[in-house]
Protein backbone atom coordinates (compact mmCIF):
# COMPACT_ATOMS: atom_id res chain seq x y z
CA UNK A 1 0.00 0.00 0.00
CA UNK A 2 2.84 2.65 1.03
CA UNK A 3 4.62 1.68 -2.23
CA UNK A 4 1.50 2.75 -4.17
CA UNK A 5 1.04 6.29 -2.81
CA UNK A 6 4.93 6.80 -3.06
CA UNK A 7 4.56 5.13 -6.44
CA UNK A 8 1.66 7.50 -7.14
CA UNK A 9 2.67 10.89 -5.60
CA UNK A 10 5.80 10.50 -8.00
CA UNK A 11 3.90 10.45 -10.82
CA UNK A 12 2.10 13.28 -10.23
CA UNK A 13 4.95 15.46 -9.50
CA UNK A 14 6.43 13.87 -12.69
CA UNK A 15 3.27 15.73 -14.38
CA UNK A 16 3.47 18.67 -12.42
CA UNK A 17 6.98 19.21 -13.66
CA UNK A 18 5.70 18.40 -17.27
CA UNK A 19 3.27 20.90 -16.96
CA UNK A 20 4.98 23.75 -15.51
CA UNK A 21 6.42 26.02 -18.19
CA UNK A 22 10.10 25.75 -18.95
CA UNK A 23 12.63 28.72 -17.60
CA UNK A 24 15.29 28.34 -20.15
CA UNK A 25 16.32 31.79 -18.70
CA UNK A 26 16.79 30.74 -15.22
CA UNK A 27 18.40 27.68 -16.11
CA UNK A 28 21.53 30.51 -18.32
CA UNK A 29 21.85 32.84 -15.48
CA UNK A 30 22.41 29.97 -12.96
CA UNK A 31 25.20 28.49 -15.18
CA UNK A 32 26.96 31.40 -15.46
CA UNK A 33 27.99 31.13 -19.25
CA UNK A 34 29.55 33.61 -20.87
CA UNK A 35 28.10 33.53 -24.17
CA UNK A 36 30.39 34.79 -27.87
CA UNK A 37 27.49 36.96 -29.01
CA UNK A 38 28.01 38.18 -32.71
CA UNK A 39 25.45 40.59 -33.73
CA UNK A 40 25.49 40.84 -37.96
CA UNK A 41 24.66 43.98 -39.51
CA UNK A 42 23.90 45.25 -43.40
CA UNK A 43 25.38 48.65 -44.25
CA UNK A 44 21.87 49.71 -44.33
CA UNK A 45 21.45 48.73 -41.09
CA UNK A 46 24.71 50.22 -39.92
CA UNK A 47 23.88 53.60 -41.07
CA UNK A 48 20.62 53.34 -39.61
CA UNK A 49 21.58 52.99 -36.03
CA UNK A 50 24.30 55.72 -36.77
CA UNK A 51 21.27 58.24 -38.63
CA UNK A 52 18.33 57.27 -35.30
CA UNK A 53 20.41 55.14 -33.07
CA UNK A 54 17.25 54.33 -30.82
CA UNK A 55 14.93 52.60 -33.76
CA UNK A 56 15.63 48.87 -34.23
CA UNK A 57 17.65 47.86 -36.94
CA UNK A 58 17.49 44.71 -38.25
CA UNK A 59 20.23 42.56 -37.59
CA UNK A 60 21.21 38.63 -37.13
CA UNK A 61 22.07 37.44 -33.71
CA UNK A 62 25.07 35.09 -33.51
CA UNK A 63 25.80 32.80 -30.11
CA UNK A 64 29.09 31.47 -31.57
CA UNK A 65 28.46 29.56 -35.20
CA UNK A 66 24.76 28.88 -34.11
CA UNK A 67 22.52 31.51 -35.46
CA UNK A 68 20.42 32.29 -32.73
CA UNK A 69 17.90 34.46 -34.71
CA UNK A 70 17.98 36.34 -37.99
CA UNK A 71 14.32 38.15 -37.51
CA UNK A 72 16.59 40.41 -34.41
CA UNK A 73 16.30 43.93 -33.99
CA UNK A 74 18.94 45.99 -32.41
CA UNK A 75 18.79 49.56 -31.23
CA UNK A 76 21.41 51.84 -29.40
CA UNK A 77 20.53 52.53 -25.53
CA UNK A 78 22.18 54.65 -22.52
CA UNK A 79 21.80 58.04 -21.00
CA UNK A 80 24.19 61.10 -20.85
CA UNK A 81 26.60 59.40 -19.01
CA UNK A 82 26.61 55.89 -20.73
CA UNK A 83 25.89 56.66 -24.28
CA UNK A 84 27.86 55.92 -27.01
CA UNK A 85 27.43 56.64 -30.77
CA UNK A 86 27.68 52.92 -33.18
CA UNK A 87 31.26 53.88 -33.90
CA UNK A 88 32.84 54.06 -30.56
CA UNK A 89 31.73 51.33 -27.61
CA UNK A 90 27.64 51.26 -28.02
CA UNK A 91 25.23 50.05 -25.48
CA UNK A 92 22.80 48.04 -27.25
CA UNK A 93 19.33 46.62 -26.76
CA UNK A 94 17.97 43.22 -28.70
CA UNK A 95 14.45 42.31 -29.10
CA UNK A 96 14.83 38.60 -30.59
CA UNK A 97 11.90 38.46 -32.44
CA UNK A 98 11.61 42.09 -33.38
CA UNK A 99 11.11 41.73 -37.36
CA UNK A 100 9.53 37.88 -37.06
CA UNK A 101 9.14 34.96 -35.68
CA UNK A 102 12.04 33.73 -33.64
CA UNK A 103 12.41 31.82 -30.28
CA UNK A 104 13.79 32.71 -27.32
CA UNK A 105 17.80 33.18 -26.52
CA UNK A 106 17.88 31.13 -23.39
CA UNK A 107 14.60 32.03 -22.28
CA UNK A 108 14.90 35.89 -23.84
CA UNK A 109 12.89 37.91 -26.06
CA UNK A 110 14.78 41.01 -25.57
CA UNK A 111 18.02 41.89 -23.27
CA UNK A 112 20.25 44.25 -22.65
CA UNK A 113 24.20 44.45 -23.60
CA UNK A 114 25.72 47.19 -21.48
CA UNK A 115 28.75 48.48 -22.66
CA UNK A 116 29.84 49.44 -18.73
CA UNK A 117 31.37 52.50 -19.36
CA UNK A 118 30.45 53.88 -15.92
CA UNK A 119 31.88 50.36 -14.45
CA UNK A 120 34.62 48.95 -15.22
CA UNK A 121 34.58 46.49 -12.81
CA UNK A 122 31.30 45.40 -14.94
CA UNK A 123 30.20 44.13 -11.07
CA UNK A 124 27.92 46.91 -9.73
CA UNK A 125 24.70 45.73 -11.97
CA UNK A 126 24.96 42.25 -11.38
CA UNK A 127 25.82 42.46 -7.35
CA UNK A 128 22.73 45.26 -6.80
CA UNK A 129 20.15 42.35 -8.93
CA UNK A 130 21.77 39.74 -6.44
CA UNK A 131 21.10 41.88 -3.42
CA UNK A 132 17.60 43.10 -4.39
CA UNK A 133 16.37 39.32 -5.33
CA UNK A 134 17.36 38.45 -2.32
CA UNK A 135 15.84 40.38 -0.34
CA UNK A 136 12.78 39.39 -1.95
CA UNK A 137 11.87 41.77 -4.53
CA UNK A 138 11.77 41.44 -8.90
CA UNK A 139 14.75 42.65 -10.56
CA UNK A 140 16.26 41.95 -13.99
CA UNK A 141 18.96 38.56 -13.65
CA UNK A 142 22.49 39.88 -14.82
CA UNK A 143 25.41 37.79 -16.88
CA UNK A 144 28.09 38.40 -18.66
CA UNK A 145 29.09 37.88 -22.88
CA UNK A 146 31.80 38.50 -25.08
CA UNK A 147 30.19 40.37 -27.74
CA UNK A 148 31.21 41.29 -31.35
CA UNK A 149 29.61 44.03 -33.35
CA UNK A 150 30.01 43.27 -37.00
CA UNK A 151 33.88 43.04 -37.53
CA UNK A 152 34.73 44.83 -34.06
CA UNK A 153 35.64 42.66 -31.06
CA UNK A 154 34.03 45.03 -28.00
CA UNK A 155 35.05 42.58 -25.24
CA UNK A 156 33.26 41.69 -22.37
CA UNK A 157 29.75 43.01 -22.09
CA UNK A 158 27.21 43.26 -18.97
CA UNK A 159 24.17 41.31 -19.98
CA UNK A 160 20.90 41.64 -18.89
CA UNK A 161 17.49 40.59 -19.29
CA UNK A 162 15.11 43.39 -20.54
CA UNK A 163 11.69 44.67 -18.84
CA UNK A 164 8.99 42.66 -21.10
CA UNK A 165 5.97 40.37 -20.71
CA UNK A 166 8.65 37.44 -20.42
CA UNK A 167 10.42 39.41 -17.64
CA UNK A 168 6.23 40.11 -15.67
CA UNK A 169 5.30 37.07 -16.64
CA UNK A 170 8.23 35.50 -14.28
CA UNK A 171 7.49 37.68 -11.62
CA UNK A 172 3.89 38.18 -11.30
CA UNK A 173 0.84 36.42 -11.92
CA UNK A 174 -0.23 37.88 -14.71
CA UNK A 175 1.23 40.16 -17.81
CA UNK A 176 -1.72 42.27 -18.01
CA UNK A 177 -1.81 45.98 -16.25
CA UNK A 178 0.59 49.08 -17.14
CA UNK A 179 4.81 48.94 -16.99
CA UNK A 180 6.01 52.34 -17.00
CA UNK A 181 9.76 53.01 -18.16
CA UNK A 182 10.53 56.20 -15.93
CA UNK A 183 12.58 57.30 -18.32
CA UNK A 184 15.73 59.92 -17.57
CA UNK A 185 15.16 62.44 -14.65
CA UNK A 186 11.55 61.94 -15.00
CA UNK A 187 9.14 61.58 -11.51
CA UNK A 188 5.49 60.19 -12.19
CA UNK A 189 4.01 63.46 -13.52
CA UNK A 190 5.96 62.97 -16.60
CA UNK A 191 4.23 61.47 -19.64
CA UNK A 192 6.19 58.23 -18.64
CA UNK A 193 6.71 55.64 -21.88
CA UNK A 194 4.40 52.37 -21.51
CA UNK A 195 6.44 49.30 -22.54
CA UNK A 196 4.01 46.50 -21.92
CA UNK A 197 0.28 45.94 -20.28
CA UNK A 198 -3.27 45.74 -21.56
CA UNK A 199 -4.80 48.83 -19.03
CA UNK A 200 -5.97 51.81 -19.59
CA UNK A 201 -3.85 53.68 -21.75
CA UNK A 202 -5.36 57.23 -20.17
CA UNK A 203 -2.28 56.97 -17.70
CA UNK A 204 -5.22 57.22 -14.80
CA UNK A 205 -3.06 54.99 -12.48
CA UNK A 206 -0.17 57.22 -12.26
CA UNK A 207 -2.09 60.09 -12.09
CA UNK A 208 -3.91 58.77 -8.89
CA UNK A 209 -0.87 58.54 -7.31
CA UNK A 210 0.80 62.38 -8.82
CA UNK A 211 -2.71 63.13 -7.35
CA UNK A 212 -2.23 61.92 -3.87
CA UNK A 213 1.18 63.19 -3.21
CA UNK A 214 0.19 66.58 -4.07
CA UNK A 215 -2.67 66.66 -1.64
CA UNK A 216 -1.00 69.21 0.96
CA UNK A 217 -3.51 67.43 4.32
CA UNK A 218 -0.73 65.32 4.73
CA UNK A 219 -2.53 62.80 6.70
CA UNK A 220 -5.43 62.61 3.96
CA UNK A 221 -1.84 62.34 1.61
CA UNK A 222 -0.32 59.15 3.47
CA UNK A 223 -4.00 57.48 3.42
CA UNK A 224 -4.50 57.86 -0.49
CA UNK A 225 -1.28 56.52 -0.73
CA UNK A 226 -1.80 53.60 1.59
CA UNK A 227 -4.92 52.49 -1.18
CA UNK A 228 -2.76 52.85 -3.74
CA UNK A 229 0.94 51.82 -2.68
CA UNK A 230 2.16 48.59 -0.76
CA UNK A 231 4.21 50.64 1.46
CA UNK A 232 5.76 48.22 3.02
CA UNK A 233 7.17 46.74 -0.38
CA UNK A 234 8.09 50.60 -1.69
CA UNK A 235 10.11 51.00 1.63
CA UNK A 236 12.02 48.01 1.49
CA UNK A 237 12.66 49.56 -2.16
CA UNK A 238 13.97 52.82 -1.02
CA UNK A 239 16.06 51.10 1.43
CA UNK A 240 17.70 49.02 -1.10
CA UNK A 241 18.33 51.78 -3.07
CA UNK A 242 19.96 53.74 -0.57
CA UNK A 243 22.14 51.00 0.91
CA UNK A 244 23.28 50.18 -2.41
CA UNK A 245 24.12 53.76 -3.21
CA UNK A 246 21.77 54.06 -6.18
CA UNK A 247 22.16 57.77 -6.16
CA UNK A 248 20.93 57.81 -9.80
CA UNK A 249 17.74 55.91 -9.14
CA UNK A 250 14.04 56.41 -8.10
CA UNK A 251 14.60 57.99 -4.99
CA UNK A 252 16.90 60.44 -5.36
CA UNK A 253 17.02 61.39 -8.64
CA UNK A 254 13.59 60.67 -10.05
CA UNK A 255 15.33 57.92 -12.82
CA UNK A 256 16.58 54.60 -13.85
CA UNK A 257 12.99 52.79 -12.53
CA UNK A 258 10.18 50.73 -13.68
CA UNK A 259 6.74 50.98 -12.17
CA UNK A 260 4.11 48.14 -12.77
CA UNK A 261 0.66 47.94 -11.90
CA UNK A 262 -0.45 44.89 -11.71
CA UNK A 263 -4.84 44.57 -11.66
CA UNK A 264 -6.41 44.68 -8.59
CA UNK A 265 -3.15 44.85 -6.78
CA UNK A 266 -0.55 48.05 -5.41
CA UNK A 267 1.82 49.37 -7.48
CA UNK A 268 5.44 47.96 -7.32
CA UNK A 269 8.47 49.50 -8.27
CA UNK A 270 11.37 48.20 -9.76
CA UNK A 271 15.32 49.38 -9.98
CA UNK A 272 17.43 49.97 -12.80
CA UNK A 273 20.78 51.11 -14.41
CA UNK A 274 22.88 50.13 -11.24
CA UNK A 275 25.97 50.60 -12.91
CA UNK A 276 26.87 53.09 -10.54
CA UNK A 277 26.16 51.41 -7.22
CA UNK A 278 28.48 51.44 -4.24
CA UNK A 279 30.37 54.49 -5.71
CA UNK A 280 30.58 56.60 -2.05
CA UNK A 281 30.94 53.72 0.51
CA UNK A 282 29.80 56.13 3.51
CA UNK A 283 26.36 57.61 1.52
CA UNK A 284 24.13 58.40 3.68
CA UNK A 285 20.66 56.75 4.00
CA UNK A 286 19.46 59.44 6.30
CA UNK A 287 18.91 62.05 3.90
CA UNK A 288 14.94 62.36 2.95
CA UNK A 289 14.86 61.02 -0.46
CA UNK A 290 13.85 63.77 -3.57
CA UNK A 291 11.43 61.71 -5.85
CA UNK A 292 7.78 62.83 -4.99
CA UNK A 293 6.63 59.35 -3.82
CA UNK A 294 9.10 58.68 -1.71
CA UNK A 295 9.38 62.34 -0.55
CA UNK A 296 5.99 61.94 0.79
CA UNK A 297 6.41 58.77 2.25
CA UNK A 298 9.35 59.85 4.51
CA UNK A 299 7.29 62.89 5.55
CA UNK A 300 5.16 60.24 7.84
CA UNK A 301 6.88 59.78 11.28
CA UNK A 302 5.50 56.20 11.01
CA UNK A 303 6.83 54.86 7.91
CA UNK A 304 10.25 56.89 8.47
CA UNK A 305 10.61 54.98 11.23
CA UNK A 306 9.52 51.57 9.84
CA UNK A 307 12.18 52.55 7.38
CA UNK A 308 14.78 52.65 9.68
CA UNK A 309 13.80 49.31 10.98
CA UNK A 310 14.10 47.99 7.44
CA UNK A 311 17.49 49.02 7.08
CA UNK A 312 18.08 47.30 9.64
CA UNK A 313 16.55 44.17 8.94
CA UNK A 314 18.62 44.31 5.55
CA UNK A 315 21.69 44.24 7.16
CA UNK A 316 23.18 40.69 6.75
CA UNK A 317 22.60 41.00 2.58
CA UNK A 318 25.30 43.20 2.97
CA UNK A 319 27.40 40.79 4.66
CA UNK A 320 30.99 41.90 2.42
CA UNK A 321 32.23 37.68 3.18
CA UNK A 322 29.05 36.59 1.88
CA UNK A 323 29.07 38.80 -1.12
CA UNK A 324 32.66 38.54 -2.06
CA UNK A 325 32.06 34.71 -1.85
CA UNK A 326 29.54 35.21 -4.07
CA UNK A 327 31.27 37.55 -6.68
CA UNK A 328 34.24 35.02 -6.70
CA UNK A 329 33.24 32.63 -9.63
CA UNK A 330 31.45 35.59 -10.82
CA UNK A 331 35.07 37.39 -11.78
CA UNK A 332 37.24 34.41 -12.62
CA UNK A 333 34.71 33.84 -15.57
CA UNK A 334 35.24 37.66 -16.19
CA UNK A 335 38.91 37.37 -16.00
CA UNK A 336 39.01 34.47 -18.29
CA UNK A 337 36.89 35.79 -20.98
CA UNK A 338 39.76 39.03 -20.62
CA UNK A 339 42.26 36.43 -20.48
CA UNK A 340 41.44 35.26 -24.13
CA UNK A 341 41.10 38.98 -25.38
CA UNK A 342 45.04 40.08 -23.80
CA UNK A 343 46.53 40.64 -20.44
CA UNK A 344 45.99 44.34 -20.33
CA UNK A 345 42.28 44.02 -20.81
CA UNK A 346 42.20 41.43 -18.17
CA UNK A 347 44.62 43.49 -15.69
CA UNK A 348 42.51 46.81 -15.96
CA UNK A 349 39.58 44.52 -14.85
CA UNK A 350 41.19 42.68 -12.23
CA UNK A 351 42.26 46.25 -10.54
CA UNK A 352 38.81 47.85 -10.81
CA UNK A 353 37.14 44.78 -8.99
CA UNK A 354 39.61 44.91 -6.20
CA UNK A 355 39.01 48.76 -6.09
CA UNK A 356 34.64 47.97 -5.89
CA UNK A 357 35.48 45.10 -3.29
CA UNK A 358 37.37 47.93 -1.18
CA UNK A 359 34.08 49.99 -1.43
CA UNK A 360 31.48 46.96 -0.87
CA UNK A 361 33.56 46.13 2.33
CA UNK A 362 33.66 50.06 3.76
CA UNK A 363 29.95 50.12 2.57
CA UNK A 364 28.94 47.19 4.84
CA UNK A 365 31.28 49.18 7.42
CA UNK A 366 29.17 52.64 7.02
CA UNK A 367 25.77 50.81 6.86
CA UNK A 368 26.33 48.88 10.25
CA UNK A 369 26.98 52.42 12.25
CA UNK A 370 24.31 54.37 10.28
CA UNK A 371 22.31 52.10 11.23
CA UNK A 372 22.15 52.83 14.63
CA UNK A 373 22.86 56.66 14.14
CA UNK A 374 20.55 58.91 15.48
CA UNK A 375 18.12 60.87 13.14
CA UNK A 376 19.74 63.83 11.54
CA UNK A 377 18.59 67.26 12.74
CA UNK A 378 18.52 70.56 11.01
CA UNK A 379 21.04 73.43 10.75
CA UNK A 380 20.87 75.71 13.10
CA UNK A 381 21.21 79.57 12.16
CA UNK A 382 21.84 82.33 15.12
CA UNK A 383 20.05 85.79 13.58
CA UNK A 384 21.97 87.22 11.09
CA UNK A 385 24.49 84.94 10.79
CA UNK A 386 25.45 82.75 8.15
CA UNK A 387 25.76 79.05 8.18
CA UNK A 388 29.25 77.56 6.16
CA UNK A 389 27.97 74.51 3.62
CA UNK A 390 30.89 72.09 3.46
CA UNK A 391 31.01 68.78 1.81
CA UNK A 392 30.09 68.75 -1.58
CA UNK A 393 29.75 65.65 -3.43
CA UNK A 394 30.21 66.18 -7.26
CA UNK A 395 27.94 65.31 -9.81
CA UNK A 396 27.73 65.08 -13.57
CA UNK A 397 25.63 64.58 -16.46
CA UNK A 398 28.23 64.26 -19.37
CA UNK A 399 31.71 62.19 -19.44
CA UNK A 400 34.16 65.13 -20.50
CA UNK A 401 33.64 67.60 -17.51
CA UNK A 402 36.09 68.77 -15.30
CA UNK A 403 35.83 68.48 -11.68
CA UNK A 404 38.24 69.48 -9.28
CA UNK A 405 39.63 71.27 -5.91
CA UNK A 406 42.07 73.91 -6.90
CA UNK A 407 43.86 76.64 -4.78
CA UNK A 408 43.78 80.28 -6.22
CA UNK A 409 44.73 83.42 -4.60
CA UNK A 410 45.29 81.94 -1.29
CA UNK A 411 41.56 80.00 -1.27
CA UNK A 412 40.06 76.95 -2.18
CA UNK A 413 38.11 76.81 -4.98
CA UNK A 414 35.36 73.92 -6.90
CA UNK A 415 36.13 74.47 -10.32
CA UNK A 416 33.93 72.76 -13.31
CA UNK A 417 35.11 73.02 -16.92
CA UNK A 418 33.82 71.96 -19.94
CA UNK A 419 35.13 69.29 -22.12
CA UNK A 420 35.61 68.43 -26.05
CA UNK A 421 32.21 67.21 -26.12
CA UNK A 422 30.67 70.90 -26.27
CA UNK A 423 27.62 70.23 -23.70
CA UNK A 424 28.91 70.63 -20.08
CA UNK A 425 26.01 70.18 -17.06
CA UNK A 426 28.24 69.05 -14.16
CA UNK A 427 29.20 71.03 -10.27
CA UNK A 428 28.62 69.90 -7.27
CA UNK A 429 25.41 69.21 -4.78
CA UNK A 430 25.00 69.14 -1.17
CA UNK A 431 21.93 68.53 0.72
CA UNK A 432 21.04 70.25 3.51
CA UNK A 433 18.21 69.36 6.61
CA UNK A 434 16.39 72.75 7.16
CA UNK A 435 13.25 74.26 9.37
CA UNK A 436 11.08 76.50 8.00
CA UNK A 437 11.34 79.51 6.69
CA UNK A 438 13.21 81.87 3.76
CA UNK A 439 16.84 81.29 3.67
CA UNK A 440 19.37 82.88 1.06
CA UNK A 441 22.01 80.96 -0.42
CA UNK A 442 24.95 82.76 -1.42
CA UNK A 443 28.61 82.06 -3.25
CA UNK A 444 31.19 83.69 -4.76
CA UNK A 445 32.49 83.25 -8.13
CA UNK A 446 34.74 83.49 -10.88
CA UNK A 447 33.84 82.61 -14.53
CA UNK A 448 36.39 82.24 -17.76
CA UNK A 449 34.54 82.45 -21.62
CA UNK A 450 30.95 80.35 -20.29
CA UNK A 451 29.10 79.80 -23.61
CA UNK A 452 25.82 79.15 -22.28
CA UNK A 453 23.99 75.76 -22.93
CA UNK A 454 20.26 76.66 -23.28
CA UNK A 455 18.10 73.61 -23.55
CA UNK A 456 13.99 73.41 -23.24
CA UNK A 457 12.90 73.07 -19.73
CA UNK A 458 16.69 73.42 -18.45
CA UNK A 459 16.74 74.84 -14.55
CA UNK A 460 19.31 77.49 -15.45
CA UNK A 461 22.12 78.72 -17.87
CA UNK A 462 25.43 79.34 -17.83
CA UNK A 463 27.06 79.27 -14.44
CA UNK A 464 24.95 79.55 -11.10
CA UNK A 465 23.84 78.21 -7.76
CA UNK A 466 20.29 76.70 -7.31
CA UNK A 467 18.16 74.32 -5.20
CA UNK A 468 17.83 70.65 -7.08
CA UNK A 469 14.20 71.49 -7.58
CA UNK A 470 14.03 75.30 -8.67
CA UNK A 471 15.24 77.15 -11.48
CA UNK A 472 17.23 80.28 -11.40
CA UNK A 473 15.54 83.40 -12.25
CA UNK A 474 18.37 85.02 -13.43
CA UNK A 475 20.83 84.61 -16.60
CA UNK A 476 23.84 82.71 -15.37
CA UNK A 477 27.25 83.97 -14.79
CA UNK A 478 29.36 83.98 -18.46
CA UNK A 479 32.76 85.80 -16.84
CA UNK A 480 34.32 87.73 -14.60
CA UNK A 481 34.21 87.33 -10.98
CA UNK A 482 31.28 88.34 -8.16
CA UNK A 483 29.22 87.21 -5.50
CA UNK A 484 25.81 85.25 -6.50
CA UNK A 485 22.89 84.40 -4.78
CA UNK A 486 19.34 82.35 -4.73
CA UNK A 487 16.67 83.08 -2.31
CA UNK A 488 14.08 79.75 -1.57
CA UNK A 489 11.43 79.53 1.10
CA UNK A 490 10.70 75.84 2.76
CA UNK A 491 7.48 75.59 3.62
CA UNK A 492 7.17 72.29 5.46
CA UNK A 493 8.22 71.99 9.19
CA UNK A 494 11.46 70.27 7.98
CA UNK A 495 12.67 69.31 4.78
CA UNK A 496 15.81 67.95 2.74
CA UNK A 497 16.67 70.62 0.28
CA UNK A 498 19.62 70.10 -2.18
CA UNK A 499 21.43 72.75 -3.00
CA UNK A 500 23.17 72.75 -6.31
CA UNK A 501 26.30 74.28 -8.19
CA UNK A 502 26.65 73.88 -11.35
CA UNK A 503 28.10 74.96 -14.93
CA UNK A 504 25.34 74.56 -17.59
CA UNK A 505 27.58 75.21 -21.05
CA UNK A 506 29.04 74.27 -24.15
CA UNK A 507 32.31 75.49 -23.34
CA UNK A 508 33.86 77.90 -20.49
CA UNK A 509 34.49 77.31 -16.94
CA UNK A 510 33.00 78.47 -13.52
CA UNK A 511 34.98 78.77 -9.86
CA UNK A 512 33.06 78.87 -6.63
CA UNK A 513 35.40 80.02 -3.72
CA UNK A 514 34.72 77.11 -0.97
CA UNK A 515 34.20 79.78 2.48
CA UNK A 516 31.77 81.22 0.18
CA UNK A 517 29.42 79.03 0.11
CA UNK A 518 26.72 79.96 2.91
CA UNK A 519 23.30 80.19 3.78
CA UNK A 520 21.29 82.78 5.66
CA UNK A 521 18.05 82.35 7.17
CA UNK A 522 15.59 85.69 7.76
Amino acid sequence: MRLGVVLLSTLLLLLVAAAAPRDDASTFFRSGRIPSITIELTPEAIEQLRANPRAYAPCTVRDGDKVVSAKAGVKLKGAAGSFRPFDDKPALTINIDKFGDAPAYNGLKKFHLNNSVQDPSLLSEWTCSEIIRAAGQPATRVGHARLRLGERDMGVYVLKEGFDEEFLRRNFRTTAGNLYDGGFCQDLDAPLERDEGTGAETRSDLQAIVEACRDPDMKARWKRLEQLVDIDDFIRFMALEAMVGHWDGYSFNSNNYRVFFEPTKKVVFLAHGMDQCFGDPNASVLDSPRAMLAASVMKSPEWRKQYRREITRLLPQFDPTKLEKKLEPVEARIQKALREIGPEAAAEQLAHAKGFLERVRGRAMALLGQSSAPEPKPLVFRKGQPVLVRDWRPMSEVDDAVLEEIDLGGAKWLRAAGGPGGRCIAGWRRSVLLSKGKYTFEAFVRAEGIEPLEEEGAPGVGGGIRTWDAARTADGVSSGERKVSFEFEVREDIADVELVIELRAKRGSIAFRTDSLRLTRE
